[in-house]
């Protein structure tokens, strides 16, 4: 493996976003994110302040979802959403879009509520991720998303929610990565449940991944480095 044990560490994005999550459960998701040092835990909403203490001083990023999983909550709804989040202590907000206006083609709707979003983030110091959930789109409709969040300045582009009907494809992440602008990002979410498929991706120019099997990738990566 041609790389360090951090490169890989930190494009991790530790995924506690599932419903039936307990408030034990999101506390030892957060010890894994702490003990493996990944790139942020992303976590549900109402967990974030405890979140973000208990990273307070680490590396890792406190991370949560705005307009999840559907995205079809109003642009008030999702500024409030992300208003609430950054006062917890949030640090980066996984937005999804209105896919029902995106298949609607009201760009202009869909722009607006993006740059909506990343001003209220990029006022305080905050990065976004736009999730477009590819499973529901044409490449068109891909193509001129990313264009969306070149223009209105978002920090990545993301495939999916990891609750839609597909998730990260090899396709996709090319597209994505050949249409977005070079100063934004991608991260992979849905599918990338072994280290052999984040090296893929990120031979692709994934700089993000998000990740419920966090261990067992890092485990694998430590074993293969002699760690």
């Amino acid at each position: 493996m041609n790389c360090r044990y951090d490169d890989i560490a930190k494009m991790i994005d530790h995924s506690l976003l599932n419903p039936a999550l307990t408030a034990d459960m999101l506390d030892e998701g957060i010890q894994v994110a702490l003990d493996y040092n990944v790139a942020s835990v992303c976590i549900l909403p109402y967990a974030m302040r405890h979140c973000a203490d208990r990273l307070a001083g680490s590396t890792v990023k406190a991370s949560t979802t705005i307009g999840f999983p559907h995205g079809g909550h109003t642009t008030a709804v999702k500024l409030a959403e992300a208003r609430q989040a950054m006062a917890d202590g949030c640090e980066e907000l996984d937005m999804v879009v209105n896919v029902s206006q995106v298949l609607s083609s009201a760009w202009h709707y869909v722009g607006t509520e993006i740059r909506t979003i990343v001003d209220a983030a990029h006022a305080q110091g905050r990065k976004v991720k736009v999730i477009f959930e590819n499973c529901y789109l044409n490449d068109e409709q891909k193509i001129r998303l990313c264009r969306i969040c070149g223009e209105v300045g978002a920090d990545w582009v993301k495939t999916s929610t990891g609750y839609g009907s597909g998730g990260a494809t090899t396709e996709d992440l090319k597209l994505m990565r050949r249409h977005a602008p070079i100063h934004v990002q991608v991260k992979a979410a849905g599918g990338v449940r072994d280290l052999d498929r984040l090296l893929e991706v990120r031979a692709l120019g994934v700089s993000r991944v998000g990740a419920s099997r966090t261990k067992d990738i890092l485990d694998e990566c430590r074993r293969r480095l002699a760690l």
